[in-house]
């Protein structure tokens, strides 16, 4: 199976309906694009919204508003932190106005209308034609609300948003520290239709159906489909519910057909069971086999509404101290980072960049995957649902606590489990990352427990995860969740490089059978400052000098004590990608973080990436390592390279050196090499069966 073939699937979870081309049922529920035709402009903290929050009636009709000087025209997703972000803490953070006029035609009066926004930062206000809808607070989830009954059927409509990526105390995150918020509709916005009767659209969000497994084995499944229905017509609505599971090649599988009544009166509330005989199953990157459930609402014979959703059949075990189990067997958490911004482009992403960034994972062998530190697009969920990545969600309770966001925190983990709970790839839920307390009675382990109870009640069957910055097990916030993450940079932050083994040793006597994810480690690495000599940064706060081959130094040696502790059952390393920071200045670079392993613009690849490329990709490779240390002053040196091959000779102006295993079996060194003076040519090569490897780079002799 081709897995990155994702035609069948992208469709499918972004807009909620396959193509037509892949199924015949017809569009009983619309899914329009609608990032077309927009206008914006930055207001800030203008006289319109002082006047505004003093109760006066919103018209944007009004004043210097209609002036076409102040609007700029824009596609989404969009966002207008794209450059300042980048640069420095000195970023544009308030209000900007985005608006955009539509026509809908006469006969949609019939059904309904509704807008998707799939992510606004960080608050959207939304008005149609002047009347306000509502708000939603929080820059990453999902939010749709209902227009039907303020749109013009036989005019044109006037949609506006007021964003405010301005940090609150009531929002999380709260503070712009570690992150960038950037401001903006960033990501795309659909206009949905549908006919009276159908699945709940404006549910947070929410598919619609929550596909619930049981029972999973190679020989069986049981699929549990809850499903929300509801009606505008005025009488109970006798109708059919029709659930159809197809297959990766769109065979049909089964179909199950249900009568139902829906009342106008309220949500009802229905659940169905599918039993497949000897499933297919979904085995991360070693099988990622995906089936597609459709359900759909029928009356009288016609079809009323449908909604499909990806299904991975599988299984998931955490065993404290040994592994994490997919259908049984032992699963490879071979993990990485990711930040969802980009050089250039911000937050305001192309499924074409998605996809890109998925592929450079796929490259290194990447298994699993911690989206930090909050709900990502959905086409990021879909590509980890096809490629195979154990995916980690969490909310942006994160670095501070204001003691104002406990209502958000729990709305937001609302969303992210009802928007998000049908991606098989999903593993596990995270309710914090690096928020502390002084006792178990404070905030944070009570909001933290609270929030883990939320993803608990709508996904029993999903872990949950808590994160110190701590390399401490039983802090008072801890513990609060299935699984503890612990986030430490050994030898970055404190002490050193190799401490991250006895620590691991001590956790094992200390804490036997507890499930313990290392879910943050790593150092800054500059690309493009080079160093002969290994050593520490004298200040990795404030430091302007952070060579590349200290990074890479930390990598080599805590992968292989990684390898060697079964207690930490997952890692993750900090970070697959460069990241904005507009509040950092370190390491040579302003406003960013250097612990990833691929530039920002993902123009280049550092060492560290071919490190784990070695460990992680069974693909024969082969890569010298400190190319870009390339001026030397000592004529005896070490050489190094990784490589998943068994036998490797390193030639050095022509001299053959026998290279030997270092750290564990992906590294080789070569010691007292002899350089000359001036430029040497360095070339190692190695054979996999027929094809032979072969890398080269050059050093200079000073």
């Amino acid at each position: 199976m081709n897995t990155m073939n994702l035609t069948f699937f992208i469709p499918l979870v972004v807009s909620g309906l396959l193509s037509t081309a892949r199924m015949s049922f017809a569009q009983s529920r619309t899914d329009q694009s609608f990032n077309e035709g927009w206008q914006y402009f930055k207001a800030n903290n203008s006289t319109f919204f002082t006047q505004f929050e003093n109760g006066e009636k919103f018209r944007l009709s009004q004043g210097q508003w209609t002036s076409p000087e102040i609007w700029e025209a824009v596609t989404l997703p969009h966002t207008y932190n794209r450059d300042d972000m980048q640069l420095d803490r000195n970023f544009f953070e308030g209000k900007a106005i985005y608006r955009k006029t539509f026509a809908v035609e006469a006969d949609q009066q019939k059904r309904r209308t509704f807008l998707k926004f799939e992510g606004v930062g960080a608050v959207a206000q939304l008005y149609i034609n002047d009347n306000y809808i509502g708000e939603h607070k929080g820059g990453y989830s999902m939010f749709v609300f209902e227009i039907s009954n303020s749109l013009n059927y036989a005019s044109e409509n006037t949609v506006t948003v007021i964003t405010d990526n301005t940090a609150r105390k009531d929002i999380i995150p709260t503070n712009q520290f570690l992150f960038p918020v950037y401001g903006g509709i960033y990501r795309p916005v659909h206009l949905i239709t549908t006919n009276k009767t159908g699945f709940v659209v404006a549910d947070q969000a929410a598919p619609g159906i929550f596909i619930r497994q049981k029972e999973v084995s190679a020989t069986s499944a049981r699929i549990s489909i809850d499903a929300k229905l509801e009606t505008t017509e005025k009488t109970v609505q006798r109708a059919v519910l029709q659930l159809e599971l197809r297959d990766y090649e769109n065979k049909l599988v089964t179909t199950q057909r249900r009568p139902i009544d829906i009342s106008p009166q309220g949500v009802t509330y229905v659940t169905e069971e599918i039993h497949v005989e000897n499933p297919h199953l979904w085995d991360g990157v070693r099988d990622p086999y995906l089936y597609a459930v459709s359900a759909k609402v029928i009356v009288d014979g016609k079809e009323m509404d449908v909604v499909t959703q990806p299904l991975g059949i599988r299984s998931i075990k955490v065993v404290g101290g040994d592994a994490v189990y997919l259908n049984g067997k032992k699963y490879p958490m071979y993990g990485v980072c990711r930040h969802q911004d980009r050089w250039g482009f911000g937050s305001a992403l192309s499924f074409a960049q998605h996809k890109e960034d998925f592929a450079l994972m796929k490259e290194m062998g990447v298994t699993t995957i911690r989206l930090a530190h909050y709900q990502q697009s959905p086409e990021v969920y879909a590509l980890a649902d096809t490629l195979g990545f154990l995916t980690w969600a969490e909310v942006p309770f994160v670095n501070r606590v204001s003691y104002y966001e406990q209502d958000n925190a729990r709305q937001q983990m609302t969303e992210l489990v009802k928007q998000n709970f049908n991606h098989p790839s999903i593993y596990i839920w995270g309710v914090h990352n690096e928020v502390y307390a002084k006792t178990a009675d404070e905030q944070v382990p009570v909001l933290s427990r609270q929030l883990n109870d939320i993803a608990k009640t709508l996904d029993p069957d999903r872990y949950t995860v808590s994160v110190t910055g701590y390399n401490v097990v039983d802090r008072q916030e801890n513990l609060n969740t299935d699984v503890q993450g612990i986030n430490h940079y050994f030898g970055w932050y404190g002490g050193a490089i190799g401490d991250l083994e006895p620590w691991a040793k001590k956790v094992q006597q200390e804490f036997p059978g507890y499930k313990i994810i290392l879910s943050e480690y790593g150092a800054d690495g500059n690309i493009d400052i080079g160093q002969e000599e290994l050593s520490k940064p004298r200040d990795v706060v404030s430091g302007k000098s952070f060579p590349e081959n200290y990074q890479t130094e930390t990598h080599i040696q805590q992968w292989a004590a990684i390898e060697r502790n079964p207690i930490i059952v997952a890692s993750y390393v900090w970070n697959m990608f460069e990241f904005a920071v507009p509040a950092w200045n370190r390491g040579g670079v302003n406003a960013r973080n250097l612990k990833g392993l691929v530039t920002f613009d993902r123009q280049r690849k550092k060492d560290s990436f071919y490190w784990y490329k070695a460990n992680w990709n069974p693909e024969p490779m082969l890569y010298l390592a400190n190319r870009r240390d390339n001026v030397r002053s000592k004529q005896t040196t070490k050489v190094q390279l990784f490589s998943n091959l068994s036998d490797i000779t390193v030639t050095v102006n022509g001299k053959k050196y026998k290279a030997k295993q270092g750290v564990n079996d992906k590294h080789w060194v070569v010691n007292d090499v002899a350089l000359n003076p001036g430029e040497n040519q360095i070339i190692a090569s190695g054979r996999k069966g027929d094809q032979e490897l072969r890398d080269e780079m050059q050093w200079t002799l000073n």
